[in-house]
């Protein structure tokens, strides 16, 4: 009897040990998936956009990471005028817009407490998209905003 209840906590033992090796290999695994996402507390976006013009007004409470997102212009392949604004209490914010092959049409960085703004031509993609990067690096009580002129 003694032999056996041995042999039950060693297997018992076993899959504990497993278990925390599994939980440190899944947190591993996650934070390896999120170092490439931007996690944005009090997000509230606004979007007015019709065809091939209007704006997109995102602020938020603070955020951290980066991430690519779509802006639907409604406008295949055309030329556009976009004009960004960035703004942050603290932190940093970054904010790239990209050309269709992925090349960068200009960056707009903020400094604290001061309203940073930047333009210039973009071409939207084959669907009427414009891509654009948001950068955060323990930013907070900040926004971003996109115009688009046709």
């Amino acid at each position: 009897m003694g032999r056996e209840q041995g042999t039950r906590d060693r297997g018992q033992g076993v899959a504990v040990t497993l278990t925390r090796w599994g939980r440190a290999l899944l947190l591993a695994v996650a934070l390896a998936a999120l170092s490439g996402c931007l996690l944005i507390s009090g997000e509230q976006t606004t979007l007015d956009l019709g065809d091939g013009g209007g704006n997109l007004l995102t602020t938020f409470v603070s955020a951290e990471g980066s991430e690519e997102r779509t802006l639907e212009v409604g406008s295949p392949d055309a030329e556009l005028q976009l004009i960004a604004v960035v703004e942050v209490d603290s932190g940093d914010l970054e904010l790239t817009v990209l050309q269709p092959d992925g090349a960068v049409a200009f960056t707009v960085r903020a400094r604290p407490a001061t309203q940073v703004t930047r333009s210039g031509p973009v071409l939207a993609d084959d669907a009427g998209r414009v891509r654009y990067r948001v950068r955060a690096q323990g930013a907070s009580d900040g926004s971003y905003q996109i115009f688009v002129q046709p």
